[in-house]
């Protein structure tokens, strides 16, 4: 069964509705610098929780811990507990580390659970309602990168979250849209009711309290882990589990570990790039991107010219098919991490590209490696006062995931499952293909387009960068990492800036509604390339280290992103 374009379509289209629609991409915004410290996220009162953490002394990481539960509270399209994501780490002394807080699928999970007795994808049962979860990891993340780096108690740190849970919060204008905008949906996956789901219209300034969240986050401040994923907390998940036919075991829960893996690093103009290692895609394709282009002026030719736009998409084209092909969970497979980031290769790979005419993406195939055996998220980024800095994408994949509340704990459930290669060959909800390589197994983790980033200058701390967006992640970093190195934007510049995206299948220049000048697309256009205008692309988290130290910001005004620091 097809799903692509439709599913494809049906993604944008959200996309538009989901995020704010009338952003101007004005680029004569100034950045906002700070001293000592400085936090970007996707809302205000998380970047406020997280200021208010550094200037009680504590660390990065501890800041870290306390945003990801108050996003938990305050942004529930995609801040959670119950989902999972990556952190990429760098200490003040120059130690780098990534933590892998991916969800995994249930023991019960096996690779034909989504499909008829034909072997056909059965529509949205990998993307909405129980068996779509898998089981969450950002609790248990929190908990090791605390145990491991944080200063702070954990009852301080998870404190502000509980307070915003219990006394409320008024919602902003963009969020009582898109409560609206689902009531439907949370009516038809929730039945018992839900926090979110009320007979009166939301509007701005209404204020939203979950107190049965808050009594779940009081569970994990008391006991740690063992709040999370055993007692109350863990029967509730079970018996929501039980009430719909989903698969997630009080064994799952018991058995979730969070990974500390080796990070990503490769280089790109003297600049040293740092990012998450598999089962993110978005480390090695990061890297893999970058090595293409850097044999090309591109501050020469300019910010999104002709010559730009089809390097950088021809270089697109090649890394999502390698993506397709060889991305996994290392825990299960031997990704060719070595092969893929190799600079040689990759810069030989687009040497032969000719740039006059667009190359089918269906005359594009993995690249062969010699004895290889076979859009909603949230980004924070952080540096504290000593110069430690976090960069952490975590998700709940759709927005607002399955869009089913575990109902007595107050929180959202994922629907990463749909991130494994249902079937071979067959799109997920983003239009990316997949392969054996990511098929569902039990206990495994799917494969991710999360790329959160730190990047080095002269053996320093220069930029800490991510965003949200599905498939859209890698290349909104790619481009924003482009936007400072070669155009010289300042921070808050390289994340307003409008964007591209080009993902292998469907062969297409996804285009938001300013990014490419009509003569540019008109040229793409004659030369085979097909433009696709779609609704805003990602929301960018950026600081950048200036030469005083002093911390420039860039919050993207997609959505309701602040800065703040001190």
């Amino acid at each position: 069964m097809k799903r692509s374009s439709r599913l494809y379509l049906v993604i944008l289209s959200a996309a538009v509705v989901i995020q704010s629609c009338s952003v101007s991409h004005e680029l004569k915004k100034k950045p906002e610098t700070f001293d000592k410290a400085a936090v970007v996220t996707a809302h205000p009162l998380a970047s406020k929780v997280g200021v208010d953490v550094l200037k009680m002394g504590g660390n990065a990481i501890d800041a870290a811990v306390a945003v990801q539960f108050a996003l938990a509270v305050v942004y529930p399209n995609a801040g959670n507990i119950g989902g999972g994501g990556f952190m990429v780490y760098r200490s003040s002394k120059g130690e780098i580390n990534a933590l892998d807080f991916r969800e995994k699928s249930p023991e019960k999970g096996h690779a034909d659970m989504y499909l008829d007795k034909q072997g056909n994808v059965i529509e949205n049962l990998s993307v909405y309602g129980h068996l779509s979860a898998g089981v969450p990891g950002s609790v248990a993340g929190m908990v090791e990168a605390h145990r491991k780096y944080g200063k702070l108690d954990w009852k301080t740190l998870l404190a502000p979250a509980i307070e915003l849970a219990q006394n409320g919060f008024q919602i902003t204008k963009q969020q009582a849209e898109e409560f609206n905008h689902f009531k439907a949906s949370f009516e038809k996956y929730n039945p018992n009711g839900a926090p979110i789901i009320r007979s009166a219209t939301w509007k701005k300034d209404d204020v939203f309290q979950q107190p049965d969240l808050a009594n779940t986050l009081k569970r994990i401040a008391e006991q740690g882990r063992d709040g999370f994923y055993k007692g109350e907390t863990a029967d509730l998940i079970v018996k929501e589990m039980k009430s719909a036919n989903g698969i997630i075991s009080h064994n799952d829960l018991a058995n979730y570990n969070a990974v500390w893996r080796k990070p990503i690093t490769g280089y790109y103009r003297g600049h040293k790039i740092i990012c998450m290692a598999p089962p993110s895609s978005g480390g090695p394709a990061l890297v893999a991107l970058l090595q293409s282009v850097a044999q090309f002026p591109l501050s020469k030719w300019g910010f999104q010219s002709d010559s730009t736009i089809r390097v950088m998409v021809e270089a697109e084209r090649r890394i999502y098919a390698d993506r397709a092909t060889y991305l996994g969970d290392p825990d299960f497979i031997r990704v060719p991490v070595k092969e893929l980031t190799d600079s040689i290769f990759n810069s030989n790979r687009l040497k032969s590209v000719n740039l006059t005419r667009a190359t089918a993406s269906s005359d594009v195939k993995a690249a062969p490696f010699p004895g290889y055996e076979s859009e909603e998220t949230t980004h924070f980024s952080i540096v504290d006062p000593e110069g430690n800095a976090v960069s952490i994408t975590t998700t709940l994949n759709n927005s607002y995931g399955s869009r089913v509340f575990v109902s007595g704990a107050g929180f959202i459930l994922n629907d990463e499952m749909d991130d494994f290669s249902v079937k071979p060959g067959v799109p997920n909800i983003y239009g990316l293909v997949g392969g054996k390589a990511n098929a569902i197994e039990a206990n495994k983790r799917m494969l991710s387009s999360m790329t959160p980033t730190i990047v080095e200058k002269d053996h320093k701390l220069y930029m800490v960068v991510g965003t949200p967006g599905g498939s859209t992640i890698m290349t909104s970093v790619f481009q924003t990492i482009v936007n400072v190195i070669d155009f010289h934007q300042d921070a808050q510049q390289s994340v307003t800036s409008p964007r591209f995206h080009h993902q292998w299948l469907p062969d297409q220049i996804d285009v938001e509604k300013k990014a490419i000048t009509s003569k540019v697309r008109k040229s793409l256009e004659n030369s085979g390339y097909k433009i696709s205008p779609r609704g805003n692309i990602g929301r960018v988290e950026n600081i950048i280290v200036l030469p005083n130290r002093k911390l420039q910001t860039g919050a993207d005004p997609r959505g309701d992103d602040t800065a703040a620091g001190y």
